[in-house]
């Protein structure tokens, strides 16, 4: 291999990541630690955390990052990657994780009792800890909920030019599109996506909090968005994200068939983890019911355990039926999804 400058930044750069990491991760007080990447940001989840030292004895050590900087740096650092549990979100990124080889596989009998099959890795490489729901946000003085009832009826006619959605480069949106390759198969799901494209009231922008935003602001009369995020934007948001919230209403789509699409934010103990006992044993409190909902009251998401209630504000939505897809699908249909978005020209 040619040696030159530029080689040698780029091998300085990674090297530096690493000891940076190392120094992070100091020795405490503690007997034992636990060191934690999270894509959950640590409002989100440190309270959890230190729940978890209180009760156990244990140091978590935590570093938070966008779920694909996460899973990078998990690649670059590799055998010596001072992680120990990657916290992250969608099924689709999990699933990328264990492909790419940086997570390893535990035996918890507490955690397959505890987590639903269909939302953990049929071999423990990770364990859905959250459930968030795709539905359809709707204008309330425009929309009727009685003219809505599943995501294929949004590529009829009369909704054309009224639907805001995300980039089809949003991971969420890829999974909706893999879920529907796993339902529908290929042909229908392109067809659909033909037909959805072309009542895109705008080209694609933006997070899900902007198209419920354009909703209330009258840009479009439906968007697709995950639950949570109105949830936050009624109860945390700014006074102007609040009013847009208060406009929009949320439908459950597909209540009469398969339920509504879901995914996960979910844990899995990393390949390098040096503390593997600790890291298993963080991720069984986090599927504790106590931990559970708080965790998903904290996030405004529905608990993976079908046991555990719903927070007040979530419950004020109604119930729904959920599909019961096996949530790996998401993760392996996830490129054949890209490639029909790709096909169907979502930008």
């Amino acid at each position: 291999m040619r040696f030159n400058y530029q080689t040698a930044g780029r091998l300085a750069s990674v090297l530096l990541a690493v000891f940076a990491s190392l120094a992070l991760f100091t020795p405490s007080s503690y007997a034992k630690t636990v060191n934690v990447y999270s894509a959950r940001q640590e409002a989100l989840i440190k309270p959890m955390l230190d729940k978890f030292s209180e009760e156990t004895g244990i140091h978590v050590n935590l570093i938070t990052g966008g779920g694909d900087a996460l899973l990078t740096r998990l690649r670059t650092e590799g055998r010596n990657s001072p992680a120990d549990v990657l916290l992250t979100v969608d099924a689709g990124r999990l699933y990328r994780a264990k492909e790419a080889g940086v997570l390893q596989a535990v035996q918890s009998e507490y955690l397959e009792q505890a987590i639903p099959a269909h939302l953990r890795d049929s071999e423990g490489y990770w364990f859905g800890l959250s459930v968030r729901a795709r539905v359809i946000a709707y204008a309330s003085d425009r929309v009727k909920a009685e003219q809505l009832s599943t995501y294929e009826a949004l590529a009829e006619p009369q909704w054309r030019k009224r639907l805001c959605v995300r980039s089809s480069n949003n991971i969420y949106n890829q999974s909706m599109v893999a879920s529907m390759l796993s339902t529908q198969g290929k042909e229908a799901t392109e067809h659909w996506l033909k037909g959805l494209l072309a009542n895109f009231a705008r080209p694609p922008q933006g997070g899900d909090r902007d198209q419920i935003k354009a909703v209330a602001a009258g840009q479009c009369d439906l968007a697709l968005v995950n639950s949570y995020y109105y949830g936050a934007m009624l109860e945390l948001g700014s006074p102007e994200e609040q009013a847009a919230a208060q406009k929009v209403a949320l439908f459950f789509p597909n209540q009469d068939d398969r339920g509504t699409h879901i995914n996960i934010s979910g844990a899995g103990v990393t390949k390098a983890a040096k503390h593997v006992a600790e890291a298993t044993a963080l991720i069984e409190f986090l599927a504790r019911p106590e931990a559970q909902q708080w965790y998903a009251e904290t996030n405004y998401e529905y608990p993976a355990s079908k046991d555990i209630e719903a927070s007040s504000l979530l419950k004020s939505w109604g119930d729904f039926k959920a599909d019961s897809v096996d949530v790996t699908e998401l993760g392996r249909l996830n490129p054949q999804a890209v490639m029909a978005m790709d096909r169907a020209k979502w930008k």
